[in-house]
Parts: C-alpha cells; structure tokens; sequence
C-alpha cells in the first residue's frame, strides 16, 4: 500500500482499531505512520498545491512549469523550481504530445524566397506566413488554411474547408485588411502558385515569398502552430474520432484561446492578442 492509502486506512478506522494495533497489522512503524501523515495533511493543506492544480485545469494541461510559474508570478513571488516539484509530485505536468505534420504537394511556379527566416517583425501586419494543415478527426477529412503574424504570433486569419482547393486559400486571403507593403510567406503548394491566388495577392498589394524546395524549416512559425493546435487540442484530449461538427467548434474555440488567453514566453509571458495592444 501507499503511504497516502496507508493513512487513509488508518485514519478510517481509528474509532475501532488503534494506531499501534493497525501498524502492527501492517509491518510498520508508528513512527512511520505518523510521519507520513504529517507530509500528506502539509500537502493537503498547502494553498499553493491547489493553486498550481486550479491553473493546470483552466489551461487543460497544455502549460508546463515555466508558463505556470509565470501566471503565478502575476499574483506572487514563487521559485520554477518548486512549481516544477509540486507538478511533478502531484502528477501535473504537460500532456501534449507533439505531432508532426507531413509535407504534402509539389511546387510549380515558386516565388522568391525573401522571408529567408527572419522570423521577426517591427509591427503588425509586416511579415505574415500562411499554410494549410490536415484535420483527419472527424467522420471526413477537413483542411485549416491559416494566416499567422510574425509580429505577435496572432492568427490573423483562417478558414476550415472539405477541399484543399485554391478556394480555402483565397477565402483565408479575403480575411485580411487591405494593407499594401505586406509580406506573406507560403511553401510551394500547388494552391499558392495557382494563378487565382498570385491575381488575388497582387490585388492586395501584397508581396509573396516562399520556401525552397523541401525546406519546412523555411515556414517553422505556421508550422509550429499547426502542431501546437493539434498536440493541445485533438491528441491531448484524445478526439481521434469525432463528428465533423466538433472539430471545427475545437479549431476554432482553440484559435480564440490561442490569441487572446494562452501565454507565450517570447511575448513576455502574454497573450498575441494582448501584447499587441500594450505595444501600440
């Protein structure tokens, strides 16, 4: 038995059974029992145990340490170091499971790949990076176009579709203000070196970059967030099969949680959506 199932026993029935008589029963010593009973009621009654529990619920478990340590730190004075303990004693650590997407398509017409990595920007809207993503969760396939902005991290734009056709890119394009200098960032998938799309991003103003041949690192960013939204969503909760219904209302409540709420330590420990606004 556990020490924690030990106590418990004891304590259950103490009203009929000594301490020393259930030790002995046991093979234990009182000693014994009373200081694993002293380490599991200072457990309990810790307030910062039931502190850390409540963050790693809100957040589904998707937060490690160091992000819980920082939302903790908004509200007290606190070391990683016991965060990480804490979490780990209590069976709290991060879930996700990572899942890496395959790459899908042959180039055509690729344009010149300008981003080369420079994965920063000086403002809003100045850099963007986009790609589609396979969503193989519900009774059909469905596809995520997505639009990330390298100043913050934000989604910017999106469309879930049953077709990985030019339409889900056009319609995600269609999403964007009408900002000339832009520069938007994609692989050498077939949708983006479609002529329908090249019109439609001349016709913003905006300029088109794009990876070599076999390079996702060139596009990490929209990846990333790719796998992200995936390892934090549908593998993490185990919705492997599902109805098509529930996995857009996932992607797309997850798109909301991933600006506005979930923190990022690059951003300071702030949300896309918030470290935007306190900058301008």
């Amino acid at each position: 038995m556990s020490p924690k199932a030990v106590v418990a026993w004891i304590e259950a029935i103490r009203g009929e059974v000594c301490v020393k008589q259930a030790c002995a029963w046991l093979g234990i010593a009182r000693a014994t029992y009373y200081r694993w009973k002293a380490a599991y009621e200072t457990k309990q009654t810790n307030p910062i145990v039931e502190i850390i529990r409540q963050r790693c619920q809100e957040h589904r478990f998707r937060y490690g340490y160091r992000k819980i340590t920082a939302l903790l730190q908004k509200e007290q004075s606190i070391n990683h170091k016991r965060v990480q303990r804490i979490m780990q004693r209590e069976g709290l650590q991060c879930r996700v499971r990572v899942k890496k997407r395959k790459p899908t398509g042959q180039p055509a017409q690729p344009a010149e790949h300008l981003l080369k990595r420079q994965f920063q920007a000086d403002g809003p809207l100045n850099k963007l990076v986009t790609d589609i993503t396979y969503l193989p969760f519900g009774s059909r396939m469905l596809y995520l176009s997505s639009i990330l902005d390298l100043y913050n991290g934000e989604v910017v734009a999106y469309s879930i579709a049953d077709k990985q056709d030019t339409e889900i890119v056009l319609d995600t394009l269609r999403q964007l203000p009408d900002q000339p200098g832009m520069l938007l960032h994609s692989d050498q998938g077939s949708v983006y070196t479609s002529q329908a799309y090249q019109r439609a991003i001349k016709g913003k103003g905006i300029t088109m970059s794009m990876s070599r041949k076999g390079t996702p690192a060139d596009n990490a960013p929209i990846e990333s967030f790719h796998s992200t939204l995936k390892s934090e969503t549908f593998y993490l909760e185990g919705l492997t099969r599902t109805t098509t219904a529930i996995v857009e209302q996932t992607v797309r409540e997850y798109i909301t949680y991933y600006n506005s709420i979930r923190i990022q330590a690059k951003l300071k420990n702030q949300s896309p959506v918030d470290f935007r606004r306190l900058a301008t």
